[in-house]
Formats: structure tokens, sequence, C-alpha cells
């Protein structure tokens, strides 16, 4: 794994300075081997190691490079046709792959290669994004947008319209992380690598991004970049100093009890053992 971090990290030297050669093997080997680990969950972007996310700057590096390397091809559609440089994820499963990865795919769910969808996973018509991973028994509903290398966790619910930021473009240092057994509300917007901690339920039309402000009400603190864990987060606004205005914020307004359980639990009927 070494030796395929130091490929990588040179290469993306070379890259920036415009000395990268498209037709050295090694190279090429070396990124495809890394993009196809990505695929298959055996390398991951960012993970909690110590109980702190660590993120692996040379895998970032690994897929720019891959797609710096590939050339937009037409790609069959049976409703329309696609040009672009990554294929689909699932382009020649079969129903005994599918059921090897316990995965279920609804219809129009767009899933690059290179993301990696765990078992007992849903995914409704959304969009999945290269270095993507996305833990078990998660839900990622309709038209939620997950960005390049955001780390979705275990039990998680992604509701309708989401979308969880990437971080290609513009180049950022950290992804976009939820926890486990977090709940994101519908319309709500996680952005330029804020982690949403274990437990959090966050609800309908929150943005949040590296600026915004997010007031625990209880504890009367201001965070940035993180919603500590079982937080329970709504849209709102405070006042300035001067209080001739008042700019948006996202508002701890209590931690998760039996109520809010109750409200976001996951339902198994819907996710059920996939086989």
């Amino acid at each position: 794994m070494e030796n395929l971090k130091n490929i990588i990290k040179k290469t993306y030297k070379q890259k920036e300075k415009n000395l990268f050669k498209k037709k050295n093997k090694k190279i090429i080997d070396a990124i495809y081997s890394v993009i196809h680990m990505i695929n298959l969950g055996k390398l991951r972007v960012s993970e909690k190691i110590n109980n702190t996310w660590i993120t692996h700057q040379w895998i970032k590096q690994a897929i720019l490079l891959f797609l710096y390397l590939k050339k937009n091809k037409i790609f069959d559609g049976k409703i329309t046709n696609y040009y672009d440089k990554i294929q689909l994820k699932y382009k020649n499963y079969t129903k005994k792959e599918f059921k090897r990865d316990k995965v279920r795919i609804v219809p129009s769910a767009i899933v690059r290669y290179g993301s990696f969808i765990e078992k007992n996973t849903v995914l409704m018509p959304c969009f999945i994004n290269i270095g993507a991973y996305i833990g078990k028994n998660t839900m990622i509903d309709t038209w939620s947008t997950i960005g390049s290398c955001a780390q979705i966790g275990n039990n998680v619910h992604i509701s309708g319209g989401v979308g969880i930021g990437g971080v290609l473009e513009p180049l950022q240092n950290n992804p976009t992380i939820i926890e486990n057994n977090c709940f994101i509300g519908a319309r709500s917007e996680i952005v330029e690598g804020v982690i949403i901690e274990h437990g959090s339920v966050i609800s309908m039309g929150v943005f949040i991004g590296q600026s915004t402000k997010i007031y625990d009400r209880t504890e009367d603190k201001i965070y940035f970049g993180r919603v500590p864990k079982n937080s329970v987060v709504v849209s709102g606004n405070i006042l300035s100093k001067n209080k001739k205005y008042s700019l948006y914020s996202a508002i701890i307004v209590k931690k998760v009890d039996s109520k809010t359980l109750t409200k976001v639990e996951i339902n198994n009927l819907l996710r059920g053992q996939i086989k």
C-alpha cells in the first residue's frame, strides 16, 4: 500500500507541473488499482481512527488523476445516451451480483464507479459520486445527491432532495461526513467538510457549511464545522450584536429523545434483509 501511495503522490506533483506522462503503465496501473479498491470498499478517502476523522489526501489525488486520465465516451442508455468519463458502478451487474452485494437499486439511481455501497442499503433515484462511501442499512432517498468522497455512516436516512457536498470541485481538504444513526431532513444541504456526529437529527431545510453558526441554545455555545452527537437541529437566525440585522444559523434545540426517535426511526419494513 505504501508503494501505491508513493506513486500517487509523486505523480500528482508531476501532474501539477505538467510532467505527468499518461502512457506510463506503472502509474496507470497504480491509479486504476486505487479506484478499484475504493469501489470495493477496501480503501476510504476518510476514516475514523482513534475517534478522529483522518482524510487520506493521496486517495483524493488518485481520484483526480483518474479523472485526468479518462476520456469522455458514449454510454448507452435506454432513454438517452450519455457522454462522460466514468462508467456506472452497476453497469454489468446481474441478479447474482446484486444478491451478493445485498443492495437495492431503484430505477434511475445513478451510482458512479469508484464509490462504495455497503450491504442492506437502499438507493432511491439519487446520485452517488466517485469516492463516496455509503454505510450499511442506509437509505438515500429520491433526488438526493451524495458528492465526491462524502462519507455516509451506517443506519442513516438521507431524505428526499438532500445535498451532501463533495470535495473535488472546488477542491477542499476534508469530505462532508454523516456519522452513524443520523437523520438528514428533506431538502437540507450539508457541505464544505462539515461533520454531523453520531445520532444527530437535522430537520428539513437546514443548510450547514463551514461558516454557518451552529448555536446550542441549551449551552449558549456556538459551533462551526460540526454538529455534536445526538443533536436535534433546525434552521433559525441569530441577532447581530448591534441588533440591526440577523443572520441565518442552525439551531441545536435539544438532544435526541424518545419522542424524536419515534419520528425518525428507520422503517425496517422498507429495508428488510435484501436477498
